[in-house]
């Protein structure tokens, strides 16, 4: 699965520090366990204690104690101590398994023995799971017709010889063919319950192998448009494409240009 090893590394790291916060809280803890219980509807606090019965014997016996109203602290230590002991007892257990997982796995581990053969041996093989270049040809080989340049006046041509509609749009796909990534510009994508609409730029997650929409949405102080991308954004959301995970937007106005930083940043978290 892409994107497994960056997760369990993340998992990894998480793990180690919650340890670390359990170990350091159980360095001073009081004595014993603690025991609850109620009587004619008041709750009763109760330390047990393990001690041992004789200074001759190794035999271990429990004394019980209750835990007075002025002495509460006792009690939240106590159960403190109990709570931190098993989050201590999974956690050792859990970064032993993450340590070993890390160490041994990787995303493409499946693709890498395909990738291994010679060209030949390939040609005679049918892979259990098709790689991204075989996933990304088959879906650049299918056919489409974008929207029309019907009344529209300007000529902005990318690096890669299409036709745009602003200079921003030109900006995002010189970025993408620069930093060597696929996409579908106006390529048609139905909506359930809106209708058909036109997405910037099409393009095919590495990570996820899923279809990753980017809307540059360029007025965004003209009130008619914002409203419209608005509905559409909705829309969107509405048919699982959600912004953050297969929706990705940018913005502008007459005041403020596209944040080519932000732009950037948000390529290499979703494409590369």
């Amino acid at each position: 699965m892409q994107g497994l090893k960056e997760l369990l590394v993340k998992e990894s790291k998480r793990i180690k520090e919650i340890k670390r916060t359990v170990d350091e809280r159980l360095k001073d803890v009081p004595n014993g366990t603690l025991r609850i219980t109620t009587a004619k509807k008041q709750v009763q606090y109760i330390q047990c204690k393990q001690v041992q019965c004789t200074e001759t014997s190794d035999r271990q016996e429990f004394k019980l104690s209750y835990i007075k109203k002025d002495d509460l602290p006792l009690a939240k230590q106590l159960a403190q101590k109990s709570y931190d002991q098993k989050v201590k007892k999974l956690v050792d257990r859990r970064e032993k398994q993450l340590e070993r997982l890390v160490k041994e796995y990787n995303d493409d581990e499946i693709v890498a023995i395909y990738n291994s053969l010679n060209d030949k041996r390939k040609s005679l093989i049918k892979p259990v799971e098709p790689t991204y270049e075989q996933r990304l040809a088959e879906w650049k080989s299918v056919p489409y017709v974008g929207k029309s340049f019907e009344n529209v006046k300007t000529e902005i041509y990318s690096k890669k010889g299409e036709r745009m509609r602003s200079k921003s749009e030109k900006f995002l796909a010189d970025m993408f063919y620069d930093m060597g990534i696929e996409y579908k510009y106006e390529c048609p994508l139905y909506l359930k319950g809106y209708g058909i609409v036109y997405p910037d730029f099409t393009l095919l997650s590495k990570k996820t192998f899923e279809e990753i929409y980017w809307e540059h949405e360029g007025r965004m102080d003209d009130a008619e448009y914002v409203e419209k991308g608005i509905r559409k954004i909705d829309q969107y959301t509405k048919n699982n494409i959600i912004p953050g995970k297969r929706l990705i937007l940018t913005y502008e106005s007459s005041t403020y240009a596209l944040n080519t930083t932000i732009a950037e940043m948000l390529i290499r978290e979703h494409l590369l």
